[in-house]
């Protein structure tokens, strides 16, 4: 594999990750990806080869976000560098370490490993929770320049991860004088196609709806994104000259909950019966939300509404955003096809 079209992809066994590859190598690059178990590589390569890549300019290595073995002998011999591998749960652990370590102690490992090995450029998947947590008002599109606040209660430990990862990204390329080396994708609550069989924890929201197992709909609004648009704007990012040094948000208006269920019983009459219909009154959802763990971790989502300034994300990627019906159906159709719902 030459030097000069070679790319890491981190966490290549992931959601983001395998359609972050996928795109590399639809574009001729050659692509070394991390997974952290071993036992998964021929699983990984079948899914890559079932997507129709060219698994011929596809290696493996193993990699641990908690671990520095391999990262130099990785990171060796490459152009470039995606860092897409992080911890990402819909339940958030009682130990928020077990989510907040990983995440800022690989974002740490990549970055160095990266700029130690000379890569032009590191692209960095982060999220919009690095940077509407924990305000006082959300009357506002946020920007760029916010970030979230990390010590606001509402925050949880996912929101603190990817917050704190990327602080960490940023801070480490200013020491080296390298800011322009680093490109971060902010995207929004990503849907879209599967490449395997593991619904990940996006598109376990439209897994749950089309199974029936909420009774009713909690009014979380969330901003989705297609994960096909959140690969294209990372690879957007590894050779656009003005990338570098920059956040770029990638993400729909938020959309709630409810009218993601709408939008599956109208394309799906089918499973109508199925997919729940009934909105929790807003007062029942505060009152759960302490005993119902998926609700209290996802509180700060409900009945408020975010609106972002995407022009960075929109001019990386030279075009508009599939919209949210789009990644909400191309999930439902991935699950179906595949006899996950």
């Amino acid at each position: 594999m030459s030097s000069e079209k070679r790319v890491l992809v981190t966490g290549i066994s992931g959601f983001l990750g395998c359609h972050v590859a996928v795109a590399l190598l639809e574009r001729g690059y050659s692509v070394r990806g991390s997974i952290r178990d071993p036992a998964r590589a021929s699983q990984v390569r079948e899914s890559f080869r079932a997507a129709g890549a060219d698994i011929t300019r596809l290696e493996l290595c193993v990699l641990d976000l908690l671990d520095d073995r391999g990262w130099a002998e990785a990171a060796e011999g490459c152009r470039y560098l995606h860092h897409v591998a992080s911890p990402f749960v819909l339940t958030m652990p009682k130990d928020k370490d077990a989510l907040i370590r990983p995440a800022v102690e690989g974002t740490r490992r990549a970055i160095r490993a990266g700029l130690k090995a000379g890569h032009e450029r590191i692209v960095l998947t982060s999220s919009v929770v690095a940077i509407d947590g924990g305000h006082l008002s959300y009357d506002r599109p946020f920007s760029t320049d916010d970030w979230t606040r990390v010590d606001d209660p509402r925050v949880n430990a996912y929101g603190k991860s990817k917050t704190l990862a990327e602080q960490q990204a940023w801070e480490l390329v200013k020491s080296e004088g390298a800011q322009e080396k680093l490109a971060v994708i902010n995207p929004g609550t990503i849907l879209g196609p599967l490449l395997d069989d593991d619904p990940g924890t996006s598109v376990a929201i439209i897994q749950r709806l089309l199974k029936g197992e909420m009774p009713m709909i909690p009014n979380l609004i969330l901003p989705y994104v297609d994960v096909r648009d959140v690969a294209d704007a990372h690879v957007a990012a590894m050779t656009a000259p003005d990338a570098g040094g920059k956040r770029h948000i990638v993400a729909n208006a938020g959309v709630p909950l409810p009218d993601v269920a709408r939008m599956l019983r109208e394309r799906f009459p089918e499973r109508a019966k199925r997919i729940p219909a009934r909105r929790m009154p807003a007062w029942m959802a505060r009152a759960v939300a302490p005993f119902n763990q998926s609700l209290r971790d996802s509180r700060a989502w409900l009945d408020v509404s975010r609106s972002y300034d995407v022009s960075s994300g929109r001019q990386l990627l030279g075009r508009p955003l599939r919209p949210t019906r789009e990644a909400v159906m191309a999930s439902a159709r991935s699950l179906l096809e595949r006899g996950l719902a």
